[in-house]
């Protein structure tokens, strides 16, 4: 059987997805965030992906291309999140527009995309792995995703194994000491609570996953 690619129809139902999770974590969320920072970030998010999937039902042409998508996501989150988040997941989503301007994506462009949400967040945040961030699920997602690309994976398991490092990623920053944010105040204070941006992240490329597993579907 031919490799299922994923296509604009995909992007969209990621975000789309992606709304319905955030949605669904959104207290789980919040309550991260209330115990190491302003306590806002599933409502914040969860406002900012219903935006999204508004913006783009409301587009009287459905986008040409994948990156047509995240740019769409990428300025919606940037005026209706708050406080970091909208930035790095708008930088994140921006620049993953710039590397995804393709009708479809294989298995490395999962992979372009990936490392370019990274770069982004890197880039926007100045954080480094380890100072207790989203990009700290973001890392290990892109580095898995190339590596079982590197195998031959298909794009749906590229995602898979993005998703599974995302969320791993994740439960180890509840071992780190904050450096940055308002997190950071806490000091050793932060340690035993998970970040919420990581939380976020492992839920944004959980639901890339399960859309691209839809596509498989929708093609067999």
């Amino acid at each position: 059987m031919e490799t299922v690619v994923l296509s604009v129809t995909w992007a969209i139902d990621w975000m789309r997805r992606t709304a319905v999770l955030v949605a669904a974590h959104r207290s789980e969320l919040s309550e991260l965030d209330r115990k190491i920072g302003d306590g806002d970030h599933g409502e914040n998010l969860a406002r900012g992906f219903a935006a999204v999937v508004a913006k783009l039902d409301a587009q009287p042409q459905p986008p040409a291309l994948v990156g047509d998508v995240l740019r769409t996501a990428a300025t919606t989150l940037m005026s209706t999140v708050g406080g970091a988040s909208g930035p790095l997941y708008g930088t994140a989503f921006l620049r993953a527009s710039r590397a995804s301007s393709r009708v479809e994506l294989d298995a490395q462009g999962v992979v372009v995309l990936l490392e370019a949400c990274l770069e982004g967040v890197r880039d926007r945040g100045g954080a480094q792995v380890g100072d207790k961030t989203m990009l700290d699920a973001w890392a290990p997602a892109a580095e898995a995703a190339a590596r079982v690309a590197a195998q031959g994976a298909s794009p749906a398991d590229v995602l898979r194994a993005a998703a599974l490092a995302a969320r791993e990623g994740t439960a180890q920053t509840a071992q780190l000491t904050a450096v940055r944010g308002r997190a950071s105040f806490l000091g050793e204070a932060s340690v035993g609570v998970a970040d919420p941006g990581a939380a976020s992240t492992a839920l944004v490329i959980e639901a890339a996953h399960d859309a691209a597993v839809a596509a498989g579907r929708w093609a067999a």
